[in-house]
Parts: C-alpha cells; sequence; structure tokens
C-alpha cells in the first residue's frame, strides 16, 4: 500500500469515529489523536522521506486537503456536541412562566422612625415647618443662647460629650430654635417650627437612660401668644397619640430657656386616672416639658419685645415606650428583628 492509499484509508477510518462520537471531551480525544505529535496522520506523513521529488508535491496537496477537511468535520461535530449540551440545560432549566412568584418580603421603618413621622405629620397639619440642625454644635447656641451661660448650674442637668471646650454634641434639638429665630424676618408672619433629631447626654445606660436618644421640640414666635395657646397645642398633640379620651396636666418646674416653665402630665391610659402600677398610683405620666420662651432668649435672638413665644420638647422614646408598653429603651438600638417586626 503506497502513502497515498494510507492517508485515505485513514481519513476514512477518522470520519468513521467522528460521527460515532457523542461527547465533547471525546472529540478532543479523537482531535489530538489525528494531529497530535504522535497523532496518525502525523506518523503516516513520516513517510514523505521516502517519496521521490515528483511524488512529494502530490503527496503534500492531498494531505493539506485532507487535514482541512477533516479540522472542518472535527468543528462542524464540536458545534454540534455543544448545541446538544446547551439544549439539554435548557430543557432542564425550563422556567414556568405559569407559576406564581415568590413575594418578597418588605422591610418596615424602625418604630422611633414611625413615631418621628407621625407627630411630624400632627405639627404639618397645624401649619408647623420641620428644620433639621447640626448634631454638632457650638457651645454659644446649645447653652448661652439657651439662657445657661458658662457656669450656670442648669448645665450639669445636660452634661454633654465635649469635642473641644467650644465645640460639643448637642444635648437638646434648641440650637436649631435659636438659629431659626436668628434668622427669621418676623416682619412677614411669626415662626411656627418644630426640629427634631438625635442628641446625646452624658447619661448612664440602662433601662430607661441612653447617651443617645431622639427629642422633637416646638417653638412658636408670634404677638400675642399665651400659656393658653401652648396648653390647647399640647392637648390636641396628646390626644392625636394617646386618643381622644386623654387629658393633660401643666405643673410648675423650672427650665432656663422658658419662664414660666411646666412639666405635662397625660392620664394615665391604664387605669384613666384611678391609680395603678403605670402611674405609680397617681393617675397621671410625666410625658414632656415645656412653657413660654423666656425673655431673655428673645432678647439674644433680637426678637422684638412686643413678641412672646412658647417651647416644649418630648423624647420620642418616651412616648414610644408609654404607648406601646416597651420596658426597656435598649430594646430601641439592639437590632433584634423579633423586636422590630412588631411594629409593622
Amino acid at each position: 500500500m503506497n502513502l497515498k492509499e494510507e492517508l485515505e484509508s485513514l481519513r476514512l477510518k477518522v470520519i468513521e469515529e467522528i460521527d460515532q462520537i457523542n461527547t465533547l471531551g471525546g472529540l478532543s480525544q479523537i482531535r489530538v489523536e489525528i494531529f497530535g505529535k504522535k497523532g496518525s496522520i502525523t506518523q503516516a506523513l513520516h513517510g514523505m522521506k521516502d517519496l521521490t521529488p515528483e511524488e512529494r508535491p502530490v503527496i503534500g496537496a492531498f494531505a493539506n486537503e485532507m487535514r482541512d477537511a477533516l479540522s472542518e468535520q472535527l468543528e462542524a461535530k464540536k458545534q454540534e456536541l455543544e448545541e446538544k449540551v446547551m439544549n439539554e440545560k435548557l430543557s432542564q432549566e425550563t422556567i414556568d412562566v405559569t407559576l406564581p412568584g415568590r413575594k418578597i418580603k418588605r422591610g418596615v421603618l424602625h418604630i422611633l422612625n414611625q413615631a418621628r413621622e407621625e407627630i411630624e405629620n400632627i405639627f404639618l397639619s397645624l401649619g408647623y415647618q420641620i428644620v433639621e440642625g447640626f448634631e454638632v454644635e457650638i457651645d454659644h447656641y446649645n447653652f448661652e443662647r439657651m439662657n445657661m451661660p458658662k457656669d450656670h448650674p442648669a448645665r450639669d442637668m445636660q452634661d454633654t460629650f465635649y469635642i473641644s471646650e467650644d465645640i460639643v454634641l448637642r444635648t437638646h434639638t434648641s440650637p436649631v430654635q435659636a438659629r431659626i429665630m436668628e434668622a427669621h424676618d418676623f416682619s412677614k408672619g411669626g415662626l411656627r417650627m418644630i426640629s427634631p433629631g438625635k442628641v446625646f447626654r452624658r447619661d448612664t445606660d440602662d433601662a430607661t437612660h441612653s447617651h443617645q436618644f431622639h427629642q422633637i421640640e416646638g417653638l412658636v414666635v408670634d404677638q400675642g401668644i399665651t400659656m393658653g395657646d401652648l396648653k390647647g397645642t399640647l392637648e390636641f398633640l396628646i390626644k392625636k397619640i394617646f386618643g381622644e379620651s386623654r387629658d393633660i396636666r401643666l405643673r410648675p418646674s423650672f427650665f432656663p430657656f422658658t419662664e414660666p416653665s411646666v412639666e405635662v402630665d397625660v392620664s394615665c391610659f391604664k387605669c384613666s386616672g384611678k391609680g395603678c402600677n403605670v402611674c405609680k398610683h397617681t393617675g397621671w405620666i410625666e410625658i414632656l416639658g415645656a412653657g413660654m420662651v423666656h425673655p431673655e432668649v428673645l432678647r439674644m435672638s433680637e426678637v422684638d419685645t412686643d413678641y412672646s413665644g412658647f417651647a416644649f420638647g418630648l423624647g420620642i422614646e418616651r412616648i414610644t415606650m408609654l404607648r406601646y408598653g416597651i420596658n426597656d429603651i435598649r430594646d430601641f438600638y439592639n437590632n433584634d428583628l423579633r423586636f422590630s417586626v412588631q411594629f409593622t
């Protein structure tokens, strides 16, 4: 058998083997067996050295045509097998679009944010504006503009974190009110605002105290504002939060930035004023502090003496704890989903 006949016989054998292959791995193995360094065609072509000069071009051209034809057949077989593999995957991974979709669990606002939004909406309905301020404040606005000069004993009640001698983490949101009064043009009308936000005090964390908590303070400054306006506003707020059957009472108190000052109590929502463990058998629960804006605070903001105003401040955590019977303030900050999902 001459070399041409040997190559032709080899070509027919390879074509038959390629037709029978049904895996990509087997196809790769055949490619190596045919064209590798020790492949059948490579070995057969070693016989070219024994040919005459006239035969070599003829056999060489035949060998090249044979190599190209087999390469095309291998590539066609590869595409066929790849398409087969893809179709098998598609058939196994078919999605039934008629099946109902998977419900995505929706998150819920933290209960403190829910309470804050509710209180904000109450005051928006009364025509108040909502103003946020800086959590890091200068001593001048945090204390001095609130009628607490340096070494004033009232500062001890709001001992805070000092970043420097004159820069503090704010102890209340009152600095926002001072800044707004300073910038407000009273010739265009009075001022009605609330200032919600986070505040900081150097408290020991326990069931009812935290070094960080949330507060909403309100301020109204206009001509003819009286204590009656303050009581009416707070009564409206408390009834919206705790129910229309609740009553409030005002008790004399002291705050450096208001005069006169009052503590505001709400009638107990568990015993309706009869006396129980929640209200310590008094029938009342302390809820917030308030009062008429101190004339000195108005003077420092250069507010005309014809104007008067009232201010109040409430803790969002305290309101929420009373409303939902939460006993430990630390539950708000522990990031326990079992706690949060109760308020969906």
